[in-house]
């Protein structure tokens, strides 16, 4: 029965390797959570195998993906059947499949959160009714938006406010910060506490971003995954944690300020278009700096 049901899945798809699939990503794009490395620590990690399948065309690989069963890889259901809910979070992260141009092709293994990027190529789509929250270009604020975020940032720094990029930490140093700034932010403990340092430790090539000190204390951090596809750049924010005994000098929107800002300018040296995206757009606080696309699941 179940080679049967994969049988189906897998129709028109071809069993490929990690090198044929980390060379389809390199030539076709995709986002953090498909990356090819991002794929093989974090599976490694859950100790889950993963089964790569490509889509050919006239003998030409033209489309991949990375699975676990009936998911495609790093599927937080997955993780839940084996019991290893909460093992590295990922947030709701814009799955974009490497994919070739022109490519068609049915993906009948489940997942949420896939790309417009996609929407042409993936045949059996469903849009999902959240959309997904990617942050605006620069220019998309308001010139009063922009002065206000200029002004807290540079009260917070006269007040002895320091900026610091989160790679000056080592990853243990970034998972103590982080789990505490989140339990204070947000009065539970961060998914998957027990293991970022190990986390962070295995995702340090995609690190990205900065973490702000107040008197020589940490009082803002958040996680940030960035990737370089060859026509874009795609960077998750996953979360983050503030303390909410500065909130006078309003440190979080200073970081989401500094990180978005450093990450356009980033991209647009690279000339490449950037998708930052705050994950679901589900929050209000994420209207404020970032636009509404839709998204979809299979």
């Amino acid at each position: 029965m179940l080679s049967h049901l994969r049988a189906w899945r897998e129709r028109g798809w071809t069993p490929i390797d990690a090198a044929e699939y980390a060379d389809a990503w390199q030539r076709f794009g995709g986002s953090v959570a498909t990356h090819p490395q991002v794929v093989e620590r974090l599976a490694g990690l859950a100790g889950i195998a993963v089964r790569y399948l490509g889509w050919f065309t006239d003998g030409g690989l033209q489309a991949a993906m990375p699975t676990w069963g009936r998911h495609l890889a790093l599927s937080k259901d997955v993780l839940k059947q084996h019991d290893k809910r909460g093992l590295f979070d990922l947030g709701n992260a814009e799955i974009i499949l490497p994919m070739a141009a022109t490519a068609q092709a049915p993906v009948r293994h489940r997942a949420r959160y896939l790309s417009s990027l996609n929407a042409t190529q993936v045949l059996g789509l469903r849009e999902q009714p959240e959309g997904l929250a990617l942050a605006r270009e620069p220019e998309q604020y308001s010139k009063k938006f922009r002065y206000n975020q200029r002004r807290e940032q540079r009260l917070l720094e006269e007040a002895g406010g320091l900026v610091r990029p989160m790679l000056e930490l080592s990853a243990a140093e970034q998972a103590v910060i982080y789990a505490d700034l989140f339990q204070r932010r947000w009065g539970f403990e961060a998914t998957g506490k027990a293991h970022l340092a190990e986390v962070f430790s295995l995702m340090r090539d995609f690190m990205t971003g900065s973490l702000i000190y107040l008197n020589d204390q940490p009082v803002a951090i958040q996680v940030l995954y960035r990737v370089e596809a060859p026509q874009w750049v795609s960077l998750e924010y996953i979360n983050g944690g503030v303390d909410p005994q500065n909130r006078e000098f309003s440190p979080g929107s200073v970081l989401s300020f500094i990180n978005t800002q450093t990450a356009w300018t980033e991209a647009r040296a690279l000339d490449k278009p950037l998708r930052y995206s705050f994950g679901r757009a589900d929050r209000e606080y994420k209207d404020r700096w970032c636009n509404r696309v839709p998204v979809y699941q299979v």
